[in-house]
């Protein structure tokens, strides 16, 4: 009797028990990563471009007229994309508001209103940038910040060089260019003089023009390098390593293309105008481009060899 007792006693706490979790399971769900702000994501994003709509339609008007700057219709695009790629990363975590993303975006709008009355294109277009960050740090929080840190720096390469700094830039790239072209042409045998920038040859002369500085396709291949280097390398150093080697590449294939340049007027005058001479520089943007690929698998490499045989990577 004590047993049958005891087994009803067992078996009624089990009925019990089976009813209270059907009673507090409905009520009690299990908890699961927070649903996405897609409203608060959406009314930044409308705030932002509504406020710096006039800077954003003369920054894409200069992408479209700049042809230093024709990259830059690909950078804010593969920016969200990365951004795209990341979201059930960021989504997952946890995301707090942060007050101090408010902050940012007040001063962006103080640094928008300063360059707006002194007519200063850097400080409205990178306001605009420092704005989008507020915004992520606002709603996200730091972990948001800290997830979409590359396609936002990557932001700040769809904006053009200040004129001061670009100015500073270019007249010692033509004048590299025009030094490794006139020192390459004496060598085979062309006879040159060179005045600054300008190379003088037999059939005419040329002048190494702020458009064949180089800056083009350090621009590009920068922007490149920095694309590349995150979809092909897993290591964050290898970025930086690939983001200073296109400086030289980029400096030395537009050298070369001058020296070229100069080579194919001696032969014919025609060729260093016009649609061979464009034809030219994408040639050697290419092969630069193919540099910096293999530069990439050199240090890659390298970087193996020093891991197999035990010495410190950093």
């Amino acid at each position: 009797m004590l047993s049958l007792d005891y087994n009803k006693v067992n078996s009624g706490r089990s009925n019990m028990s089976t009813a209270a979790n059907r009673i507090t399971s409905p009520t009690h769900p299990e908890q699961g990563p927070a649903p996405a702000p897609w409203l608060s994501i959406a009314w930044f994003a409308a705030l932002l471009i509504a406020c710096y709509a006039p800077v954003l339609a003369r920054l894409v008007a200069q992408w479209n007229n700049d042809e230093d700057m024709g990259h830059g219709f690909f950078v804010p695009a593969i920016a969200g994309w990365i951004a795209w790629q990341k979201r059930d990363t960021l989504f997952s975590g946890p995301l707090k508001p942060n007050y101090f993303g408010l902050i940012l975006v007040i001063y962006g709008a103080i640094q928008l209103y300063i360059g707006t009355l002194g007519a200063e294109l850097f400080l409205s277009r990178t306001a605009f940038v420092i704005s989008v960050v507020g915004s992520v740090l606002f709603v996200g929080g730091t972990y948001a910040l800290k997830v979409l840190a590359f396609p936002l720096g990557l932001l700040l390469l769809m904006i053009p060089i200040p004129a001061v700094i670009y100015n500073q830039i270019t007249f010692p790239l033509q004048l590299f260019a025009s030094q490794v072209a006139a020192f390459t042409l004496d060598l085979i045998g062309i006879p040159v003089l060179r005045d600054g920038n300008v190379l003088e040859l037999a059939s005419q002369k040329l002048s190494v023009v702020e458009a064949c500085s180089g800056i083009r396709s350090l621009l590009s291949l920068t922007f490149l390098s920095l694309v590349y280097g995150y979809f092909f390398d897993s290591k964050p150093w290898m970025r930086w390593a690939l983001l200073a080697a296109t400086i030289p590449i980029a400096i030395g294939a537009n050298a070369v293309r001058v020296t070229i340049t100069g080579i194919m007027s001696e032969i014919n005058p025609e060729l260093a105008h016009g649609l061979a001479h464009t034809a030219s520089g994408w040639i050697i943007f290419m092969i630069a481009l193919l540099m910096l690929l293999v530069t990439h698998q050199i240090i890659d490499r390298l970087y193996k060899v020093a891991t197999k045989r035990g010495i410190p990577s950093q």
